[in-house]
């Protein structure tokens, strides 16, 4: 049996988001230039959503629809340590790789941190580089930046005063 995908658009202060969703949860969050195809709301779309304009609106700082996270059991391992990074904090990609338990799987840890299908939700523009600037983004730097600076962040070598 074929599971149904349900899909939104958010249009967020930063850009359009595609919101999609299994029967279990949120299963992808992603900046995207346009919208395609039709949209399909089920509770976690509706959910979701509604999260996300309470965070834009600074109503909300956590989020509570359940996720759906498609990945390998590393990269479920980095997505669970990016919800541990508190609203308004950083971490760099080394302390990210030390959290994980090896400061030898910077590398590999970054490049799941980029594979995060669930952005802002899995707070993966909360990671930076050790010097504090900003250092890759799959939506863009400058959605980073914006993300950043809605949640009270100072930029660049401002982040480790």
């Amino acid at each position: 049996m074929e599971s149904s995908i349900y899909k939104t658009y958010y249009e967020s202060p930063a850009g359009l988001i595609e919101i999609l969703a299994s029967e279990q949860g949120v299963t992808s969050l992603l900046f995207v230039k346009k919208r395609s195809g039709r949209t399909k709301n089920n509770d976690h779309t509706l959910a979701c959503s509604n999260q996300i304009h309470e965070y834009f609106n600074k109503d909300r700082n956590e989020f509570s629809v359940p996720l759906d996270l498609q990945g390998t059991d590393f990269q479920k391992r980095v997505w669970k340590e990016l919800l541990n990074i508190p609203f308004g904090k950083t971490i760099s990609y080394m302390q990210m790789a030390v959290n994980l338990g090896d400061k030898k799987c910077i590398r590999a840890a970054g490049t799941a941190n980029g594979r995060n299908p669930v952005c802002i939700i899995v707070p993966c523009h909360r990671v930076i580089g050790s010097n504090g600037t900003l250092v890759g983004y799959g939506g863009g730097l400058d959605k980073k930046k914006f993300l950043l600076e809605h949640e009270g962040m100072l930029i660049q070598k401002e982040l480790f005063v």
